[in-house]
């Protein structure tokens, strides 16, 4: 009887109408999601279709090219410390870029309330931005030490500039009727920057964040390069020595990693923050 009754409801609730109105909104989400990611993924497998053509049919040496199977099998073995380094790294990286976005905002919105303050500072930014970040890196290394914190600072000071720039062109590309209507009805300043400024320039600063989310793993692996004690980045330099070229192609499969997460969380951000129709996908 009590197996019966559940043939009964199961069937109800195959047959219930909210039951399959969410099995078709999750059948359109679905068809939705392969429809825009659907081309990005097979060009993904395709890449490493041709990775492992080459490899196993193009007479490629190993030691050149290893196949993709050589690569993964690399994070089953323990002296590689992968956990330790890949930590390490993600820390330099999302630490340099967080430390960017706080910083170029509130510059840019001191540009943008200080006139005289942007007119003054912001030709200063751009003649030190134009000193390659390589070159600092040993004086921040002399400065600071070894350690994850001048790694941190040479991330910032790449990731830095865009966003200050994009920020505050945003905050600048503001209707003037729109500002004059708000100041004839006694707006204050801060109602201002947050009932229209910001929203406007919402979508500049996530295409700066989009531009410093990438720019901050390089910044990152240069810094492990130069001086480090840890790190994928440092890695690198320690497999390198014994030509072990699957090691050095998985630190280079999770930098990559460290970034993809990184720009997703970015777009997730300006897909919740920014409108449809502001927005660049």
């Amino acid at each position: 009887m009590a197996q019966a009754a559940e043939t009964v409801q199961a069937a109800e609730t195959s047959l219930d109408p909210a039951h399959e109105s969410e099995a078709s909104t999750l059948f359109f989400r679905c068809g939705t999601f392969l429809t825009r990611q659907g081309p990005a993924i097979l060009i993904h497998v395709g890449l490493l279709a041709v990775w492992f053509a080459a490899v196993h049919w193009g007479r490629v040496p190993k030691f050149i090219l290893p196949s993709p199977i050589d690569t993964a099998a690399t994070l089953g073995a323990a002296h590689y410390n992968w956990v330790q380094h890949l930590t390490t790294t993600t820390v330099e990286v999302f630490g340099g870029f967080t430390l960017a976005v706080g910083a170029g905002v509130t510059l840019a919105v001191v540009f943008s309330w200080f006139p005289l303050v942007g007119r003054a500072v912001m030709p200063l930014l751009v003649s030190l931005n134009m000193i390659p970040k390589v070159a600092m890196a040993p004086l921040f290394i002399v400065w600071l030490s070894y350690g994850i914190g001048p790694n941190i600072l040479i991330a910032f000071t790449i990731c830095f500039f865009p966003i200050v720039i994009t920020m505050s062109r945003g905050l600048h590309e503001v209707e003037l009727d729109l500002l004059d209507l708000v100041r004839a009805v006694r707006g204050s300043r801060w109602q201002i920057f947050t009932k229209i400024q910001l929203p406007s320039a919402l979508p500049y600063i996530f295409s700066g964040m989009r531009v410093a989310a990438v720019l901050a793993v390089a910044g990152a692996v240069v810094g492990e390069f130069i001086g480090s004690e840890r790190g994928l980045g440092y890695l690198m330099l320690q497999v390198q020595s014994n030509l072990d070229t699957p090691a050095m192609f998985m630190c280079l499969a999770l930098i990559s990693l460290i970034g993809v997460v990184l720009y997703g969380l970015v777009i997730l951000g300006e897909r919740t923050f920014v409108v449809a129709d502001a927005r660049l996908d």
